[in-house]
C-alpha cells in the first residue's frame, strides 16, 4: 500500500529500493490482475482487477514516491465519516472536545453521488472517522453500494451496537469486509478511563454475537480484529490479551499506539501533559514515537512520509473534502462535495497549491508541522501497529506480524 517518500534526485534517486520494489508489485500486477493492499496490517487481495484501475493505481503510487503537485491519478483509497454522533465520550477524543463544527448523518444520496463518480478506481474505503459510524441509518446501505463496486470496506466499533442478533446479521449482510472492535481493556476499570461511558461487557456481548451470526450464516466476512490501544493504565493486560482474543474467536488481534500529539493542530499546546502523564505507556515498544535517551523528545523526521495529498483523501458527512483525519474541526477544507464534483476538487487549485506548499516546506502547515507522521515511527500506514496476530486459518494465515 505505498510506500515512504525519499526525494527522487541523490542518494539512489528514483533507483531507490523503494521504487524498484514498486516497479516489481506493478510487473506482478499487470501480469496476474491481482494486487494486494494491507492496511494496519490487515492484508487485503482484489482478484480479476480491471486493467485501468491497475493502470491508475500504479500512477498513484508513483505520484506518492514524486509527490508533483497535479495528481497523477485518481485516489484508490478514501477515509469517509459516515456520522459525527457517538455513543461514548472517549478520552483526547475531538468529538469528546468539541468538533467546532454541525453534527450529522451522511446522506446516502451524497455518498452514491461520489461512489458513482469515483468509485471505478478505489480499492478500499476506510469508513470511519469522527464518531461511530454505525449510529448512521443508512451505514449498511453504503457499505452495500460500494461493495458492489468491487471496492472493499473496512470499520471500527466501539461495538455496543452490536449485541443484537438483527445489528450482526446486517452487519454480515452488507458484505463489509473487516470490521475492527475497539477494547481498550479486559476489564471495566481498564475499559473505562479511555472508553468513558463504555460497557466493557456489552462490547464483549456484541463481538460474541456477529462471530456467532457469521459462523451460523457460514460467511466468510468479515474479518472480525480486536483492536487494543496500549496505554500506560492497560499495558500490563498485554500477555493476556491473546487468550481474549481466542475465546472469543475473534480473527485478529492488533495493538495499536497511542498518538501523544494533540489532534487540534490550531491549539495554543501542541501536545497536552495529559497524554504524556496519564494515557503514554511506559514500554517504549508501544510507544508510537522514537525518543531520545530521556524518553520525553520525539525524533522528527526529516523526510515527510505522509501521503495524504495524493491518496486516502477524508469525507466529511457534509460533504466536506479534508486533507486527512487530523483535520476534525475542518480547519482547512479543499471542496464541497455538495456544490463540486470530486474530480474538480482533486485536481482544483486549493488542492495543487496544498501540494506544492507541503513538497516545498510541509514543517510550516499547521496541519502537518506537528502531526503524528512529523515524527519516527509516527507513519500511520505501517508503523501505528505494533503487534498484529491472526487467529483464523481461513481468512488468514495464523502469523505474527
Amino acid at each position: 500500500m505505498g510506500f515512504p517518500f525519499s526525494a527522487s534526485s541523490g542518494k539512489g534517486g528514483w533507483m531507490s529500493r523503494e521504487l524498484i520494489s514498486k516497479s516489481l508489485q506493478a510487473i506482478k500486477a499487470l501480469a496476474t490482475r491481482q494486487v494486494r493492499i494491507e492496511c494496519d496490517r490487515i492484508p487485503y487481495d482484489f482478484q480479476n482487477v480491471p486493467l485501468k484501475k491497475i493502470l491508475n493505481w500504479l500512477l498513484v503510487e508513483t505520484s506518492i514516491y514524486f509527490k508533483p503537485e497535479r495528481p497523477w491519478g485518481w485516489p484508490t483509497h478514501f477515509q469517509i465519516e459516515p456520522t459525527t454522533f457517538c455513543n461514548l465520550r472517549c478520552a483526547l477524543c475531538p468529538v469528546t472536545s468539541g468538533l467546532d463544527r454541525p453534527s450529522g448523518h451522511m446522506d446516502f444520496n451524497l455518498y452514491k453521488k461520489m461512489i458513482d463518480e469515483i468509485g471505478d478506481y478505489v480499492f478500499l474505503i476506510l469508513l470511519w472517522d469522527w464518531g461511530e459510524p454505525f449510529l448512521n441509518p443508512s451505514i449498511y446501505k453504503m457499505i452495500s453500494y460500494a461493495k458492489h463496486k468491487g471496492i472493499k470496506l473496512v470499520s471500527s466499533t466501539n461495538g455496543h451496537l452490536f449485541k443484537h442478533r438483527e445489528q450482526a446479521d446486517q452487519l454480515i449482510a452488507s458484505g463489509i469486509d473487516s470490521i475492527i472492535f475497539a477494547v481498550d481493556g479486559i476489564s471495566q476499570e481498564t475499559y473505562e478511563p479511555y472508553r468513558q461511558g463504555g460497557s466493557l461487557e456489552s462490547v464483549f456481548q456484541g463481538i460474541r454475537t456477529v462471530v456467532a451470526q457469521k459462523q451460523a450464516l457460514k460467511s466468510k466476512t468479515p474479518l472480525i480484529n480486536l483492536r487494543f490501544i496500549v496505554m500506560k493504565h492497560n499495558e500490563h493486560e498485554i500477555p493476556q490479551l491473546k487468550d481474549l482474543a481466542r475465546s472469543l474467536r475473534v480473527d485478529a488481534l492488533t495493538f495499536k499506539t497511542l498518538n501523544p500529539v494533540n489532534q487540534d493542530f490550531y491549539a495554543q499546546d501542541k501536545t497536552e501533559d495529559r497524554i504524556q502523564n496519564q494515557f503514554l505507556p511506559e514500554n517504549h515498544f508501544y510507544r508510537r514515537f522514537r525518543y531520545d535517551s530521556t524518553g520525553q523528545h520525539a525524533f522528527r523526521v526529516k523526510q515527510n512520509p505522509c501521503k495524504q495529498l495524493w491518496n486516502n483523501p477524508v469525507i466529511h458527512w457534509n460533504g466536506m473534502v479534508c486533507t486527512c483525519s487530523y483535520d476534525p474541526k475542518e480547519k482547512f477544507v479543499l471542496g464541497d462535495l455538495n456544490h463540486q464534483s470530486f474530480k474538480d476538487i482533486w485536481e482544483g487549485s486549493v488542492y495543487c497549491n496544498l501540494r506544492r506548499q507541503f513538497r516545498k516546506d510541509w514543517e510550516k502547515l499547521p496541519l502537518c508541522g506537528d502531526c503524528s507522521y512529523a515524527y519516527e515511527g509516527g507513519n500511520c500506514y505501517d508503523q501505528i501497529i505494533a503487534e498484529a496476530f491472526f487467529f483464523n486459518p481461513e481468512s488468514h494465515s495464523q502469523r505474527n506480524l
